[in-house]
């Protein structure tokens, strides 16, 4: 990496495309952490049946293509003149692939996906797992190692590639020929780009990532044989685990016209993580997209959950690793489009002054659950709901209801993570899509009883993926330097009026939360098979 630190000229530049659910966006960053050309193209989902959701390898790739070459068009500057590549993208949605071609087998499964929804409630239920719980409690009892107690916990998740992985080698002939003749790749996003950037040389991905995927031992630090062995996954098709900040080679030139160094490979969630500066421990940020993702740094050592809170690693950058402990609720901005798509509003900007006009939601609670509930209620037959609707119910009303319940959601997490971690919360950081909206912002820092600060600038995953890549070639020097980069802030504080801020809901929301958390409670357990 030498040649990269040697005197920067003026005009270089870092380069940073996040993949996410919806959209891939590419932005050319400054010294200053400016953003100076952007491109950005839509994700196109496919839903091939009920409850699956994929998304096409080729669509991607050649959205990747387009963005970079877009925004180093938009900010006016050569290919050449770009320092370093780094790559962010959504978590635990995966493809496989013909090692000697770089054909996929099968389309891109989403981490919304719920194909294996059934196969993994039969293996939660399952004999197996209540006898793996059984022996890791007295083995924890016996030893007090942290990852037995995790083990005993653990908890399969469709979020998790686990079981669609599972789904794969059941369904897909020609996947477990190629495993069986050792040309079969699996890969997250991240994986599947490396392999096209590198012309087929790099079957490689970071502990960010490899972390999400529910295979990798985040204590062991490396793919779980355990749990490979358990649900009949050969860690022959893993690709190599390697640093968030890496020499990961340089983009073959035919791609564009010159080589451009790959140093930094992150999923979204930690990149933003790393994009808002939360480097210390009780640092929390929450990312409210497509989802809403609330990440605390808990230093050192990977967090053991009761609730449903998953330990993640955040980065590893040189020898230093940082854990991530990591709740989330996943229809966020899902639920915002979809009222937007009934026409409740034109929009989107509209909705905080829509909820503002009226007092209340009339009694309306919204339960934002179209792909079930996460923690701490972890149902994945859960269903979306409107439930007290009356005749003098309007638009506003509803929207009102959608806006409280992600700030609801929010607090249900935020109380999660307390109880859970038990580190003291030094400061609070929002990003996405969906906090630009001030009724959401405020009612969470209302509910919260904190100061929430959000960045003017909203997309952190990409900043993340450029710090670390900066970093990595000397473009920026030292962590400090990048806290003093982040623009101003608007800051949310509590507005508890004539009663103190004590961190509890303030008097007028207790009875709403409450009617809330029964509405929730009557959309569980849904789609259960009678």
């Amino acid at each position: 990496m030498g040649s990269h630190r040697n005197g920067f000229k003026k005009e270089s530049y870092i380069l940073s495309v996040d993949v996410g659910t919806t959209s891939i966006r590419c932005h050319v960053y400054d010294k200053e952490a400016k953003i100076r050309g952007s491109c950005s193209t839509k994700v196109v989902l496919l839903y091939p049946e009920v409850g699956h959701v994929e998304m096409d390898p080729d669509d991607l790739w050649k959205g990747f293509i387009s963005v970079v070459k877009g925004a180093v068009q938009d900010a006016g500057i050569q290919m050449h003149q770009v320092e370093a590549l780094g790559i962010s993208t959504q978590r635990s949605t995966f493809t496989t692939w013909d090692r000697r071609t770089g054909v996929p087998f099968h389309n891109f499964i989403s981490w919304q996906d719920q194909r294996a929804a059934d196969l993994v409630k039969s293996w939660n239920r399952s004999c197996t797992m209540k006898a793996i719980h059984g022996a890791m409690k007295v083995l924890y009892f016996v030893t007090r190692q942290k990852r037995l107690l995790a083990a005993s916990l653990i908890v399969f998740s469709t979020q998790h590639v686990t079981f669609r992985l599972v789904w794969v080698l059941t369904h897909y002939k020609q996947v477990c020929q190629a495993i069986d003749e050792g040309y079969c790749c699996f890969g997250t996003i991240d994986s599947w780009l490396l392999f096209k950037l590198t012309k087929g040389h790099l079957h490689a991905t970071d502990y960010s990532n490899a972390s999400t995927t529910g295979i990798f031992d985040s204590y062991q630090m490396c793919w779980s044989g355990f749990l490979s062995s358990l649900v009949s996954l050969p860690l022959s098709i893993f690709p190599k685990v390697e640093n968030t900040g890496h020499d990961f080679g340089s983009t073959d030139p035919s791609i564009f016209g010159v080589p451009i160094p790959i140093m930094s490979v992150m999923a979204d969630q930690q990149a933003a993580m790393f994009g808002e500066c939360c480097f210390d421990v009780g640092d929390v940020k929450i990312t409210m997209g497509t989802g809403t993702f609330m990440d605390i740094n808990t230093g050192s050592k990977p967090h053991t959950s009761v609730a449903g809170l998953y330990p993640l690693v955040g980065w590893k950058i040189g020898s230093e690793v940082v854990y991530l402990a990591e709740g989330n609720a996943a229809d966020t901005g899902t639920a915002i489009k979809w009222a937007q798509k009934l026409e409740l509003f034109s929009d989107v900007r509209e909705t905080s002054t829509m909820a503002y006009s009226v007092r209340d939601s009339d009694g309306v609670c919204f339960v934002p659950s179209f792909s079930g509930l996460q923690a701490p209620l972890n149902d994945p037959k859960a269903c979306a709901s409107f439930m007290g609707l009356k005749p003098s119910t309007t638009k506003r009303h509803l929207v009102r209801a959608i806006l409280e319940s992600i700030a609801f959601r929010n607090k249900q997490l935020y109380e999660t993570m307390l109880r859970e971690t038990h580190i003291p919360i030094t400061k609070i950081r929002v990003d996405g899509g969906v906090s630009s909206n001030d009724f959401v912002m405020q009612l969470t820092s209302d509910l919260f009883g904190k100061k929430i600060a959000r960045p003017q600038h909203h997309e952190m995953s990409c900043l993340g993926a450029a710090f670390v890549a900066g970093l990595e070639v000397g473009f920026w020097r030292t962590r400090e330097e990048l806290k003093k980069l982040q623009s101003a802030d608007d800051e949310f504080l509590p507005q508890c009026a004539d009663k103190e801020c004590t961190g509890s809901p303030n008097g007028e929301y207790v009875p709403i939360l409450q009617s809330w958390e029964r509405a929730l409670r009557r959309s569980m357990n849904w789609y259960n098979k009678p």
